[in-house]
């Protein structure tokens, strides 16, 4: 016998008469997402784009950093490994975590108490012993993220105003956060707007035509609902 799973009652009022075989405009979508965002706590609202690229090539990788005009609406722990006038201006700017040698023997005890990781060039050497340890956590400072830098005041700056890194894992698939369910409608699409033109910056020289196949916003606890290709989308 098949179980049928019993939706709740909040799952129920969230999804009363929606089309979920509908296309959605940007507004649309968030409209409804930020109208039947009903858990006890500011959901966090996505984007998710599924692209025309294999990310197992080489050449068809998407990496990089694009900053949020509207912010994340979440604050961020950082940690910067960095010694002598870098480490100074990381306090400075900021930074929830300072160290060199010793915070790198923190991180390998398993203490890890931080969102995000920006290391001096000079460091990076020190740090590939962590690689297996940061790494499955995408926490491993990389050049192209701009987390590998001399300039850590402005990448602490950067990350502080609303920074969000977009990478594509398996089947091409490239996600960020757009904000929370409380932030206005325009400013989820000035988000939302951001983060599609930089994923179209990225898009690799080896991919033919649309880089973008489809898209789809939701909220952490909310539905998920499919974007019109054809209106905002390239």
């Amino acid at each position: 016998m098949i179980k049928i799973e019993k939706k709740s009652k909040r799952i129920r009022a969230r999804d009363v008469n929606i089309d979920f075989s509908k296309h959605y405009t940007v507004d649309e979508a968030l409209g409804l997402i930020k109208d039947r965002a009903n858990a006890k706590f500011d959901e966090t609202v996505e984007v998710v784009f599924a692209c025309n690229i294999d990310p197992r090539k080489g050449d068809q990788n998407i990496r990089g950093m694009v900053e949020l005009p509207a912010g994340t609406g979440r604050s961020v722990r950082i940690a910067v490994f960095a010694q002598g006038e870098q480490a100074q201006q990381a306090r400075d700017a900021g930074a929830e975590v300072v160290g060199d040698l010793d915070l790198i023997d923190e991180v390998q005890k398993g203490r890890i108490d931080f969102d995000l990781c920006i290391a001096t060039p000079p460091m990076m050497a020190h740090l590939s012993k962590l690689g297996k340890i940061l790494g499955p956590k995408q926490l491993m400072p990389n050049p192209k993220l701009g987390t590998v830098t001399m300039n850590v005041a402005g990448a602490i700056q950067s990350a502080k105003k609303g920074q969000v890194s977009l990478r594509a894992e398996k089947q091409g698939i490239v996600h960020a956060i757009l904000g929370k369910a409380s932030f206005a409608t325009q400013a989820l699409e000035q988000n939302f707007a951001a983060v599609q033109a930089a994923l179209l910056e990225m898009k690799p020289e080896g991919v033919k035509g649309h880089l973008i196949k489809r898209a789809f916003l939701s909220s952490t606890m909310g539905f998920s609902l499919t974007l019109d290709l054809n209106k905002g989308l390239s």
